[in-house]
């Protein structure tokens, strides 16, 4: 009877980490090159600006926002990470990638080796770009100049350090779904929809998180505590933001600039860098999709300590 029960018991363990193995396996994307696709360079142009790549990728302290080394040092509640090297550098960069490899890791945030990516690389919001884009965004990249030099692992403790758990993460916080545009609205609208949903990532920051680190989707776009760890990130639904005009977006966007005279700091300085390159029409169209959110309330926001 006992040895009945251990052999029960073993293979109920490897029945159940078999099923851990299967739900936790990184997705592959194997065929993105069908049909044939002719780079659009500018259109990669444009999907480099949108989706802040030099904001995170650029090497840190030097002017040249298209030396994407990497090497930026992001804090979180689970760790610091660490910006990777996406210049064609054969060697320390994205180089020797194929097209594939690459639409996989931004949209399904699988590296070329088999493992997920951690989702301090925005891929929840990736997911739902255009694969055409991400594939001009490929040929852009290859574009630009190769710079050598290594970025250090992530510093990362035990358990968040097991990259195989987030494929259960990706379970719960990924839907995989393309954007679809609403025939309800305009073409503007819905370009704004798409720049401010997919590629620009807006709701990563400007959302609060739960302990997970998922974003808490009916507090989405309604501020909380800054993702890396000071400061608290604004809340840019109308219940934030509802005197803003759509014009007074628009130039925030290309300027920094806010209606009352404040500027853009910290990491949306960097973001700000990136929009205002972004054709006015981009700009306009996310203008208007950002003045059409409804007002949500976010999370109660600490009370400054008083003075003694």
């Amino acid at each position: 009877m006992l040895r009945r029960i251990s052999l029960s018991a073993v293979l109920a363990g490897a029945a159940a980490f078999g099923v851990f193995w299967w739900l936790t396996a990184a997705p592959i994307m194997s065929v993105v090159t069908a049909p044939a696709h002719t780079p659009n360079l500018a259109n990669g142009l444009t999907t480099f600006n949108a989706g802040g790549c030099s904001s995170c990728h650029a090497v840190p302290a030097q002017p040249d926002r298209l030396k994407l080394g990497g090497g930026l040092s992001i804090p979180s509640p689970f760790g610091t990470f660490h910006v990777p090297n996406i210049s064609p550098d054969m060697a320390d960069g994205i180089g020797r990638w194929t097209e594939a490899e690459f639409v996989t890791a931004v949209t399904k945030g699988t590296a070329p080796t088999g493992v997920h990516y951690f989702p301090a690389f925005p891929y929840t919001s990736y997911q739902h770009a255009k694969v055409e884009d991400v594939r001009d965004l490929f040929a852009y990249l290859k574009t630009l100049a190769a710079v050598p030099g290594k970025v250090r692992d992530h510093d990362v403790p035990f358990p968040f350090n097991i990259r195989r758990n987030l494929g259960i993460w990706k379970l719960k916080f990924m839907d995989g779904k393309p954007f679809v545009p609403d025939s309800a609205r305009s073409a503007q609208w819905n370009r704004g929809a798409y720049l401010v949903n997919s590629l620009g990532h807006c709701a990563e920051c400007h959302s609060p998180r739960n302990i997970l680190g998922g974003i808490v989707a009916d507090q989405r776009f309604a501020g909380g505590p800054n993702p890396e760890g000071e400061g608290w990130v604004p809340n840019i639904t109308q219940k934030g933001l509802a005197e803003w005009s759509e014009k007074d977006f628009s130039y925030f966007l290309e300027t920094g600039e806010m209606p009352d005279g404040d500027k853009a700091g910290g990491s949306m300085a960097r973001v700000i860098r990136n929009t205002s390159q972004l054709s006015p029409e981009d700009r306009a169209a996310m203008a208007e999709y950002l003045k059409s959110l409804p007002p949500v309330d976010g999370p109660p926001r600490p009370k400054k300590a008083e003075k003694s």
